[in-house]
């Protein structure tokens, strides 16, 4: 049994599932299969089941019409890697000083001490993958990996079985895909070499070499203009490994077909499945099936695309006698971004389309819709149609799941989270008494109202047009009355503000 290591919050040792896999899937054959499909980048508005017009995604519409649709759901972070940090751990990520955005060399974020939401299945006799975006770190160290052998550690080493993800994001190096810790398609002859730190002689960049951006050119001032791969320039350097690169238009085939492939290799007993997509992050280039067919360019495109994920892999739950008995959560890592570094037209296209909905600003903001993310738990066997209104966040997810199959916790493991199934089953309308999100600075929200603690950060992203929320003031909104977070009220309400305050100081000295 894996030992417990939290960074910053102590030692102590988990209990878990006692049986082994196959006494367990004997003895347990009601368990139901869990997959979390985690989009990247979209927000509450970008999803026609949350009453958006100009966009539909009939297939996640489909999804929110068999189970329970949330509309006050939250990730952690306004970024990935700290959501997916606190999503995979059940721990803040803001207790920690290095949970920041990483780069594509970056060293695990997750050790392997620590008890994960994967090895909690995986105790309790679930086969466990991990598929797609993956965004937090690889091997011991920064620049530590071994692209050409074996990366370790890795996502084996923190509860997935199987693997097959991208290392970071698809704006930055390396663009290759890693199964079971391996790059796929290596040619050792070209090895591939990998630097965010000085470039590669020979090597052509973006910011010196346009012409070669055939696909996509990169935003003035964004920064995405190093190494070249498919046509696009990307964030950090690369060299070798022509033959492993992927083609950015066959990114979500790539992750939609592994996906239903694990599905179909383990349809005979349990399984949790991660499943994070590419979508809608930068660079966007759908495949041409896609192409031209949302009328708001490549940024609508990928949106449809995400919604073909969805339903491909509905699909193959159906074909495979799956899809009753099991448990989907579809969500999103953060908020959105409209342009997040590329020239793809996205917000001169984006019309009346509104990805954040009716709340202000969208990811990397304190406000709402950097957090503020579409959540669908669907599970037919069990789970009865409907909406709720109650106050959710990814970082309950892991004792929750432990609730539903069984799995048991002790106290300093997912020291954050906690059991909200009976919420995710449409038992409780009420779900969690707070939140805490991180972005620039905390906030914390009872679903009525929502304290922003003082920042010294930019008010204003000019690159990416997002109110970041930070103000070297308190911040008080009443969400009830004023979601769009218009008015700080927080001169008004100083019992308030002491009531929030003292829950994040309370929560801080945990």
């Amino acid at each position: 049994m894996k030992s417990l290591l939290l960074l910053g919050i102590g030692t102590s040792a988990f209990v878990a599932c006692s049986a082994n896999k196959q006494k367990t899937v004997e003895a347990t054959p009601q368990k139901p299969n869990v997959i979390f499909l985690i989009a990247d980048d979209i927000g509450y508005g970008d999803l026609s089941c949350y009453g958006e017009k100009t966009i539909h995604t009939p297939n996640v519409d489909k999804l929110a019409s068999q189970g329970i649709r949330f509309t006050d759901a939250h990730s952690v972070a306004a970024t990935s890697t700290p959501s997916r940090y606190s999503l995979f751990t059940g721990h803040y990520a803001w207790r920690r000083n290095d949970t920041g955005i990483a780069t594509g060399d970056a060293g695990m974020v997750i050790r392997p001490e620590q008890y994960t939401i994967a090895d909690m299945f995986k105790e309790c006799g679930y086969t466990t993958g991990a598929i797609g975006k993956w965004h937090l770190g690889l091997s011991d160290k920064t620049g530590g990996q071994d692209w050409n052998g074996h990366i370790t550690p890795g996502p084996s080493d923190i509860g997935f079985e199987y693997s097959y993800i991208m290392a970071a994001t698809g704006d930055r190096v390396p663009c290759v895909w890693l199964e079971n810790e391996h790059v796929v398609n290596l040619d050792l002859n070209d090895p591939i070499e990998v630097s965010y730190q000085k470039p590669f002689p020979g090597e052509p960049l973006g910011k010196d070499h346009p012409e070669l951006l055939t696909k996509l050119k990169p935003s003035p001032n964004h920064g995405h203009d190093q190494a070249i791969v498919n046509g696009i320039s990307r964030i950090g350097y690369m060299k070798g490994g022509k033959q492993a690169l992927w083609e950015d238009e066959n990114i979500a085939d790539s992750i939609t077909m592994k996906a239903v492939q694990f599905l179909e290799n383990h349809k005979g007993e349990p399984f949790f499945l991660y499943v994070g997509t590419n979508d809608a992050h930068v660079p966007r280039w759908p495949h041409p099936r896609f192409v031209g067919k949302s009328g708001m360019g490549p940024r609508g495109d990928a949106l449809l695309q995400f919604d073909w994920t969805v339903g491909q892999i509905m699909e193959a739950l159906e074909k495979n006698g799956l899809a009753e008995n099991t448990l989907i959560v579809l969500s999103s890592d953060n908020g959105p971004v409209v342009d997040d570094g590329y020239a793809d037209k996205a917000v001169e296209l984006l019309g009346d389309h509104r990805p954040w909905g009716d709340f202000r600003g969208g990811k990397y903001s304190n406000f709402e819709a950097g957090t503020r993310v579409p959540f669908i738990v669907s599970w037919p066997a069990k789970i009865k149609p409907g909406v709720s209104n109650a106050l959710v966040s990814h970082i309950d997810l892991f004792a929750s799941m432990a609730g539903l199959v069984g799995g048991k916790i002790a106290d300093q493991a997912a020291p954050d989270s906690r059991n909200q199934l009976e919420t995710l089953l449409g038992k409780d309308s009420k779900g969690r008494d707070y939140i805490i999100e991180q972005a620039g600075t905390l906030s914390v929200s009872d679903g009525n109202w929502k304290y922003i603690t003082p920042g010294n950060g930019a008010v204003y992203n000019k690159l990416t047009n997002t109110e970041l929320g930070n103000n070297k003031e308190v911040q008080l909104y009443n969400l009830k009355d004023d979601v769009g977070e218009k008015v700080n009220i927080a001169a008004q309400h100083p019992e308030i503000i002491e009531r929030l305050r003292s829950i994040l100081e309370k929560e801080k000295n945990k």
